[in-house]
């Protein structure tokens, strides 16, 4: 079942008093894929941890479909599907056994056919079909970024949380893998770099400037010349694509 998401006026500080979020509302829809965006040190991969439970707020609340966010680990677990910049995993690990991993929250709640089958569909659907009996460390990295996500998935979760999955991909990697992600049809936030990659991948975006919310809304609405040249001191730069039914977007630095 996908699960919506939101945050009621959440803000985290450090335990020095640095304020890392700052009265942060917002909202994603059930199903929806939500980008978050905002230069370096905005507090995108803190607010992902706050809305994977990872982190707890010194103010406001997160919900999460109808919990706000006092139900157990075990629950959170299962609902919640997380893929990290790094997890830390150890390589030598057949990537049938690590995605296998996902499926620890329901060890006493489903049968060994049940996680066998939800095992097979997850790399079934990230497309790692042969690939059972090899070692993460001999994928490559686009093959590794799709064996992490097939982890995630097999937990079958309502919500994914991705901090920015295209790293130490190429182009068209990063292209398929979001292409992939946006059709599972559950609840996705992202953290996202590339700004080029938000209007492919997202139904809506949210903005950090500073640790609180710029903006909220549409993908299509978000990046204007303005906000971009405020947020990220960058040029946005607008080209009609030759199908005639999509801008292309570039980044420029702005002149001094």
């Amino acid at each position: 079942m996908s699960l919506p998401v939101r945050l009621d006026r959440v803000s985290f500080h450090t335990p020095t008093g640095v304020r890392i979020l700052d009265d942060v509302s917002l909202a994603v829809e059930s199903s929806h894929c939500c980008a978050i965006v905002g230069p370096n040190g905005s507090g995108k991969s803190t607010l992902l941890a706050i809305i994977a439970g990872r982190l707890r707020p010194q103010g406001g609340t997160v919900w999460i479909g109808t919990s706000n966010g006092e139900g157990t680990a075990l629950e959170a677990s299962r609902q919640i599907g997380v893929l990290t910049q790094s997890d830390g995993v150890d390589h030598r690990l057949r990537v049938a056994d690590y995605v296998a991993l996902g499926r620890i929250p329901h060890r006493r709640s489903s049968t060994t056919s049940m996680h066998r089958a939800a095992v097979a569909q997850a790399m079934e659907v990230c497309d790692l079909r042969g690939m059972s009996d090899r070692m993460l460390r001999t994928l490559s990295g686009g093959e590794r970024q799709r064996a992490h996500l097939a982890r995630a998935l097999a937990q079958q979760p309502g919500l994914l949380l991705l901090d920015e999955p295209t790293n130490h991909m190429d182009v068209r990697a990063r292209i398929e893998l979001l292409d992939l992600v946006r059709s599972l049809g559950i609840t996705v936030v992202a953290v996202l770099h590339d700004l080029t990659l938000v209007p492919r991948f997202a139904d809506q975006v949210v903005m950090l400037s500073g640790g609180r919310l710029e903006y909220q809304g549409r993908a299509e609405d978000a990046l204007c010349e303005a906000r971009v040249a405020r947020v990220f001191g960058m040029e946005l730069v607008r080209a009609r694509h030759p199908d005639g039914a999509r801008d292309v977007l570039a980044f420029e630095p702005l002149a001094p």
